[in-house]
């Protein structure tokens, strides 16, 4: 692995955040009836960040829970490794909220389908926005965010690396250029 380049440093990542928060306001005419979900590694800290700048800016003290797809993944199966999989961590009821649910990198869009059959089996909201910090293209599921913080293309032998404080020591987004990739 080689670091391209440093996307955003820690400053460049909070007004990211931000410009999100604002535009979740903004796009749902207010915190009402609105909960936040954020998926297991990363997405949970960045939705625990916005929920905290909900508090700031609107006041809102929303529901936030976090939510792990690793059994509803598509490759679970097919996986060499063994997954490390956790507990998705949801004390409150979803049937009619607004679900923002919140990951780093959107790739495939194969992570976010598994999220949305883990929502359904929870219960029936009334919509699911997504919340995505960098979109590097490569589709191969008809998925788009709601709320993207920066789009970055990239090749097949590239990656967007996110580090956050809460889990790397540093916030930060790299592109990493990728030698041999085996996928």
């Amino acid at each position: 692995m080689k670091i391209k380049t440093k996307v955003a440093d820690q400053e460049g990542l909070e007004r990211i955040l931000t410009r999100i928060t604002h535009e979740i306001l903004e796009k749902n005419k207010g915190s009402g009836n609105l909960v936040l979900m954020g998926m297991r590694t990363r997405g949970e800290f960045l939705a625990r960040r916005i929920h905290n700048k909900l508090k700031t800016i609107d006041g809102a003290d929303l529901p936030i829970g976090v939510l792990d797809v690793t059994l509803y993944r598509d490759d679970f199966r097919t996986r060499i490794k063994q997954p490390e999989v956790s507990v998705s961590d949801i004390t409150f009821d979803i049937n009619e909220k607004h679900i923002i649910l919140v990951d780093d990198v959107l790739y495939t869009g194969r992570t976010v389908r598994s999220a949305m059959n883990a929502i359904m089996d929870l219960g029936r909201p009334a919509s699911i926005q997504l919340c995505i910090l960098v979109d590097r293209g490569h589709r191969e599921l008809p998925i788009r965010a709601d709320y993207v913080g920066k789009n970055i293309p990239t090749s097949q032998n590239e990656e967007i690396k996110v580090r956050m404080t809460e889990v790397d020591e540093e916030d930060a987004i790299y592109l990493i250029e990728i030698d041999g990739k085996d996928e």
